[in-house]
């Protein structure tokens, strides 16, 4: 099968990518906070840290339905002051702050999951009380609807979908469509409002729909499928014999992978394709109407590659993934968390990192692990894999984070020549079976778990790319590509090997400039006995490496100069002794607590004549 026509979104993209972008937003260092931007530490805890982006203030559906409300202070937003032009004026101000130290701030914005009650002995509460008592008409212009439920995300009986997971002052929870015309207006009111605060830019969540049968979903995946299918083609594989007339009784998101099926991928499908068209319509189009230079980011879920079930682009078509997007936001929830050494298990996103390095074309990203407890390789294992740390816990009020948060990010911008913008330089590619997941094979996703867990205890030089990514040019890059949907093959001989405890992961890099080679140790080891969830950093307890041993295979045409020594715990560079041979380097390293990183300096050698 294939589609009858390109997509208007596919087709906005193809069109959109021979249009001028913004300029590429590079940084390395950013902080997050949900809570505590209130306190008096904070911004000195900036000054300290001296990050690049902070995100921090709520634009969205959390401080349209509760900054208003008696909980303003609680979950999830802990708004520092009660009101809606009160709060705002406040985060006003803070971004002011924040522009005063040079940083970029990027507000949360919550899309689609509002909180409130349409009715109660007190009347409308939470979002329904801003819509009725709180929208300003001549900032907003006029209310999209006269009835905010016609807004909402329905059931098949035309009833909202209603969630009781938090009940927060006894209210219920409520969901607005993304398909809906005036649901975009409202997000677009809301858009316009933050930036006139003084953000510099949005990460919003929340982009995924239930299954919403309202007619905007059911009228939008009639054309998605006509698209994509000729009639006899529908009525081949999904039973459907005339589309415009069909009433579906689901138009499900996520899923159980097992209970998956062609129709209800293609749902899923769909639901991501018009996630990302109410994204672009509100935030790429509109948002950078009124700013051109206005930062993008989509807060997003991965856990352990979760696929089908998880993760809001799964079944993106390629051309849509992360498009016009300034930096990427993955969390990995509970599944990085926590150390098991018995199994074998570091609590690390290393993989997850390298997926979305490849995935996102090296773009800024950042995993929100969330963990306050291993606070120093939370940091490391993103600057070691290209990403920006670290994506949520920053513990400025426990003073020895705060103390251990402050003298890793002073090493990155220290050093920064290593980290911004450099390119991975891995002598294996591990492709990420997007295809297969696709096709609703999920275990291909397994294997890739395990394949790349096998080249990480290795020490294998490995980048990693979903696998409609790979071009013959980049296939020429490597010495090896492995896919796993495909019988295995050994390596080849002659990689750059390592001897180092298995705790240590291994990546290479090349800085911006060409200048140097970057290996990067990262290292995951507790003292016996360390908690997973415990005091906060005084239990991270890491265990020293005495050493590594490193055979670096030198890339063909460089010439070896200078190698030197860094890590965070030592504020001094060191420079190492090493050999070389035969194209190779080898030397090794001192011992180092939880980072290290040997930069080589390189030159081309000048062509005679």
């Amino acid at each position: 099968m294939f589609p009858r026509i390109v997509s208007s979104l596919l087709l906005l993209a193809i069109v959109g990518s021979t249009q001028a972008q913004p300029p590429r937003l590079e940084f390395r260092r950013m902080i997050a906070h949900w809570t505590d931007y209130a306190d008096p530490a904070y911004l000195a805890f900036v000054d300290d840290a001296r990050p690049e982006v902070v995100q921090v203030g709520f634009y969205g559906g959390h401080f349209w339905s509760l900054a208003l409300t008696p909980q303003y202070k609680g979950y999830p937003a802990h708004f520092p002051v009660q009101g809606l032009k009160e709060c705002g004026d406040w985060f006003r101000d803070l971004n002011g702050k924040l522009h005063q130290r040079k940083v970029k701030v990027v507000g949360h914005f919550n899309v689609e999951f509002l909180v409130g009650d349409p009715t109660s002995k007190d009347g409308p509460r939470g979002f329904f009380k801003f819509y009725r008592d709180h929208w300003d008409e001549k900032a907003f212009g006029p209310r999209p609807a006269k009835d905010p439920l016609d807004l909402m995300q329905k059931n098949a009986d035309g009833t909202p979908i209603v969630h009781k997971t938090y009940l927060i002052g006894g209210m219920k929870e409520y969901w607005g469509c993304l398909n809906n015309p005036g649901w975009r207006a409202v997000l677009k009111a809301w858009v316009k409002a933050g930036i006139e605060r003084g953000v510099d830019g949005y990460i919003s969540n929340y982009y995924y729909r239930h299954n919403c049968l309202c007619e905007h979903c059911q009228a939008g995946f009639k054309s998605h499928l006509k698209n994509r299918y000729q009639p006899g083609e529908l009525e081949k594989q999904f039973a459907i014999r005339d589309v415009d007339k069909h009433k579906f009784t689901e138009i499900v998101g996520w899923h159980n992978p097992k209970e998956s099926t062609p129709l209800r991928r293609e749902m899923l499908r769909y639901s991501q394709i018009t996630c990302k068209e109410a994204y672009d319509e509100v935030f790429v189009k509109y948002g950078r109407s009124l700013r051109k230079d206005l930062i993008l980011a989509q807060w997003n879920h991965l856990g352990n590659f979760n696929q089908i079930n998880g993760d809001e682009r799964c079944l993106l078509p390629k051309e849509l993934w992360g498009r016009d997007e300034d930096y990427a936001w993955y969390s990995t929830g509970d599944a990085a968390a926590w150390t098991d050494f018995s199994k074998g298990h570091y609590g690390e996103g290393t993989l997850q990192a390298r997926y979305l390095r490849g995935a996102f074309e090296h773009k800024p990203f950042t995993l929100g692990k969330y963990e306050n407890t291993r606070i120093r390789v939370a940091i490391a294992e993103m600057a070691a894999n290209g990403g920006a740390p670290m994506g949520f816990y920053t513990q400025f009020k426990d003073p020895l984070a705060r103390q251990e948060i402050t003298r890793y990010y002073r090493f990155l911008a220290k050093h920064d020549a290593l980290y911004r913008a450099s390119r991975p330089q891995g002598e294996v590619l591990l492709l990420f079976p997007r295809s297969r997941v696709h096709a609703g094979d999920v275990a291909a996703v397994a294997a890739f778990k395990e394949r790349g867990k096998a080249l990480l205890d290795q020490h294998i030089l490995f980048d990693v790319l979903p696998d409609d990514l790979l071009t013959p040019a980049l296939r020429k890059r490597y010495r090896a590509v492995v896919d796993v949907t495909k019988a295995s093959a050994d390596l080849p001989a002659g990689l750059s090997a390592f001897k180092a405890p298995p705790t240590v992961r291994i990546s290479l890099d090349q800085t911006s400039t060409k200048d140097a080679l970057v290996l990067h140790f990262v290292n995951y080891a507790r003292e016996d006995g360390a908690p997973n969830r415990g005091r906060g950093i005084a239990d991270e307890k890491p265990r020293a490496v005495k050493s590594v041993a490193v055979d670096l295979v030198l890339p063909r045409g460089l010439k070896l100069g200078k190698i030197e020594w860094l890590t965070p715990e030592e504020p001094n560079v060191g420079v190492l002794k090493g050999t070389s041979a035969n194209g190779r380097v080898r030397l090794v390293t001192p011992a180092f607590l939880v980072y290290g990183v040997v930069r080589i300096a390189v030159t081309r050698p000048a062509l005679p004549g």
